[in-house]
């Protein structure tokens, strides 16, 4: 994979929001493409345009089951005076060697089958007494046909105009036609479709694989029992379920105690199946900032450039951010604050745009809007920083859900936005519109 180098900055250096991201987004490179089947394809990029080899349907067909008819043959057909037509044969679905539909005559016709040569039209089967000679078919006895196979006489109730039931060649897509456009993400649909032209295989740019693992000597895992001074790590947990959000194949990685070495030894473990490493925990100046002190270094001979640089950054929450790369092959890294909701917007902010860049997708950021602020209070944010709060958006309208605290972990999971407050504003006021981030 390639990447350009991070900018480096000195260490007093305050970097703005604008500027971090510009970083990332500026050494990220999206990943090479690869031909893979289409199930394996689902949630990938497309690279090329696909284009239609044959029509769909390739062929005109019934969209009902019924009888294929000439126009003129059940012109004035109804109740008391039907159309009595002879039956010709059958026309199941995947027929070959149509039989021919001439004057006074009706093939009985599957849903899907071939429209015969010679017919014009399909009645359904509703509209006869399906070929029993009992008068219109109704009821349970309205789906019935007379036995496959069988000849005779069908009456025929209702006229019928051409083409009445038929699906045209060509009529969902043409050959030749642009079936995807390249940068189409693949979902069902889209793989649905692709099948249906016949492509068995596409080129695309493969899910990204992040990893994520958390540090801190008192995580414990969901299900352990806590013990004094203990919390369980939900930040892994978190993050690994946003990263496949955001369309990554994600490894989840239980939380390091904080050891440097053990630390390295594992994040060199995992690269072998890494397109992106996330950590969370140890950025900041602490004693037991475990990530920073065993990335903070420039690399050695054998990893050139690698290494990675923490930062200061003007937001609120997630001051501190690492961002670098990382082994051989320079994979990128994003080191992450430790408290969850730190860790989160920054996530948000930064991680996610960077895996959609791996995918390979032009717009990688999440939506905004603008949102009249309905709040008790007016808003504090300190000046120089720009704020994110968690809200609850709806209808134009966003309420901050829980205080600022970083540590508020069920405010979180109550807000589907993200309030931003300028590095300018000191305070807002209800009614205020502002700009808000959409998470859901």
């Amino acid at each position: 994979m390639s990447t350009a180098a991070p900018r480096t900055a000195g260490p007093d250096h305050l970097w703005s929001v604008d500027e971090h991201l510009d970083d990332i987004l500026a050494t990220v490179r999206p990943l090479e493409p690869i031909e893979l089947h289409l199930l394996d394809a689902q949630g990938c990029v497309l690279v090329e345009d696909v284009t239609v080899p044959v029509s769909l349907p390739p062929f005109d067909n019934s969209s009902m089951d019924g009888y294929a008819v000439r126009v003129a043959d059940v012109a004035g057909a109804s109740e008391r005076y039907p159309a009595a037509l002879e039956v010709v044969g059958d026309v199941a679905a995947g027929a070959a060697g149509l039989l021919h539909v001439g004057p006074g005559q009706a093939a009985r016709i599957m849903t899907g089958a071939p429209l015969p040569p010679g017919a014009e039209t399909v009645v359904p089967v509703e509209w006869t007494d399906g070929g029993l000679g009992e008068g219109p078919a109704t009821g349970m006895r309205a789906r019935s046909l007379a036995p496959e196979g069988a000849t005779g006489q069908v009456n025929v109730y209702r006229p019928a105009e051409a083409r009445a039931h038929v699906r045209a060649k060509g009529s969902d897509v043409r050959a030749g036609d642009r079936a995807l456009a390249a940068g189409t993400v693949l979902g069902p649909p889209q793989i649905s479709l692709l099948a249906a032209i016949g492509r068995g295989t596409v080129r695309v740019r493969p899910r990204p694989r992040v990893v994520v693992l958390s540090t801190g000597s008192e995580l414990v895992q969901p299900d352990e029992e806590l013990r004094p001074g203990q919390i369980y790590d939900s930040n892994s947990f978190a993050l690994t379920a946003a990263a496949r959000d955001a369309g990554a194949i994600a490894y989840r990685v239980g939380a390091v105690a904080d050891d440097a070495t053990t630390l390295r030894d594992t994040i060199e473990d995992q690269l072998v199946r890494a397109d992106l490493m996330v950590t969370t925990g140890g950025v900041s100046v602490g004693a037991y900032d475990v990530v920073k002190e065993a990335l903070s270094y420039a690399g050695d001979e054998d990893e050139p450039g690698s290494g990675v640089e923490f930062r200061k950054l003007a937001m609120q929450p997630g001051k501190p951010q690492g961002f670098g790369s990382v082994g051989p092959d320079h994979t990128p890294l994003l080191a992450l604050p430790g408290n969850p909701v730190s860790s989160y917007v920054s996530f948000e902010l930064f991680v996610r745009p960077a895996i959609r860049t791996l995918m390979g997708l032009t717009d990688v950021h999440r939506p905004r809007v603008r949102a009249k602020l309905t709040a008790d209070r007016a808003l504090t944010s300190p000046r120089g920083r720009r704020q994110f709060l968690r809200g609850r958006y709806a209808d134009g309208t966003v309420t901050p859900v829980g205080g600022a605290g970083s540590h508020l972990v069920a405010a979180l999971a109550r807000a589907n936005a993200l309030i931003v407050v300028p590095e300018d504003a000191e305070s807002v006021a209800p009614g205020t519109e502002v700009e808000v981030v959409l998470l859901g």
